[in-house]
């Protein structure tokens, strides 16, 4: 199926930027639900078109490296994400249901830096990261420095719901994890072998670079196998509601238990009544510049259209200061923005239709081959 065919909604490629929006989508916000309608119903206030949103990171992603086998396998776990999501919404569940859904398929994918396929860190451990925030409440979860929690997106969300906290890491996350009866595996389950030998490379590299003023041995988290990613996944439900979800398995050859933008709220992963972002790419800048809130903040207080605002912050803000990567986007009214400016960004969208669309490259968007 490609972009042009699917039903309510256009695709517009502007530059290095995706953009969706539903044809005829609700100017006054969010529909009330159910319950708040009056007496006398209002058929003239159409309710928001709901829909959902993926990445599975955004980097070094190349047709020269990347074989068809493993683009077809690539495709086929986000499309599985989208149905996961979408089968959520179909069935009037919540935005906080279908992104966890949608996350949950790819942390057990070995094809994406997230759950099963996590990168190794310098001492040759695996780390996960993950956050989840509610738009409706802006209530939020997050988890870092996992080694033991199949599924982080699961434990960020009993975080926000069953903890009076924010975030919590390392030791004292999965303690908390096996207090709520969450999923643990042994930490030989996040092996893989190309993750194994991406850290190889980048420690061999290291061991010939001359060592930096700044960071011993040469550490340089940002070239070649330390981009790969991240997961994330935004909706809008049949009520209106708004939620994000963001999950990783931070950076190749890290050190020091650094923890990137995915768990952080306002940077990685952020949610509000009109606005939600999951991004993706190099997470110091992504911190710094508080993207995820930053592209809520242009649409809530100047006003601007989420995809403006979406584009602006990067590939404006974010390449004039060198920081790459790409974000996922959705607003009330069930606009869609997906922009990167690197090489790559695997995403994906479904709407009301049921219609699955992916892409990886700087092509528009399209259904399975």
């Amino acid at each position: 199926m490609s972009a042009a065919s699917v039903p309510l909604r256009r695709v517009l490629v502007v530059g290095a930027v995706m953009l969706l929006s539903p044809l005829g989508c609700a100017s006054t916000g969010v529909a009330r639900t159910d319950s708040e309608q009056p007496t006398s119903r209002d058929v003239s206030a159409p309710r928001p078109k709901w829909g959902l949103v993926i990445h599975g990171g955004a980097g070094v992603i190349s047709r020269e490296n990347l074989s068809p086998g493993r683009e077809a396998e690539v495709r086929a776990a986000l499309t599985r994400s989208l149905q996961a999501g979408h089968a959520v919404l179909a069935g009037g569940g919540s935005a906080l249901d279908a992104v966890s859904a949608a996350v949950r398929i790819l942390e057990d994918s070995p094809y994406f830096n997230a759950g099963k396929g996590a990168v190794f860190t310098h001492d040759g451990v695996n780390e996960l990261d993950a956050a989840i925030m509610d738009g409706t409440t802006r209530k939020a979860g997050a988890v870092a420095g996992l080694r033991h929690v199949k599924n982080p997106i699961s434990l960020a969300r009993l975080v926000m719901e069953q903890s009076p906290h924010v975030m919590m890491v390392g030791e004292g996350a999965e303690a908390f994890a096996k207090s709520q009866g969450v999923e643990l595996v042994d930490p030989k389950y996040f092996y893989t072998e190309d993750r194994w030998q991406g850290l190889q490379r980048a420690l061999e590299k290291e061991r010939s670079r001359q060592p930096s003023s700044s960071l011993p041995s040469g550490y340089d988290p940002v070239s070649g196998d330390h981009k790969f990613g991240t997961v994330g996944a935004v909706a809008l439900d049949q009520a209106g509601a708004l939620a994000a979800a963001t999950s990783t398995g931070g950076m190749t050859n890290k050190r020091y238990g650094r923890v990137g933008d995915s768990p952080i709220i306002g940077a990685g992963t952020y949610a509000d009544a009109r606005c939600a972002v999951s991004a993706t790419g190099h997470g110091e800048f992504f911190i710094r510049y508080t993207v995820a809130r930053d592209i809520c903040a242009r649409v809530e207080y100047q006003n601007v259209p989420l995809p403006e605002a979406a584009d602006v912050v990067i590939n404006d803000v974010l390449v004039k200061v060198g920081g790459e990567g790409g974000v996922i986007a959705m607003d009330r009214e069930g606009n869609v923005a997906m922009p990167f400016n690197s090489a790559g960004m695997y995403r994906g969208y479904v709407g009301e239709d049921g219609q699955p669309s992916v892409a990886i490259f700087r092509d528009a968007l399209g259904g399975p081959p």
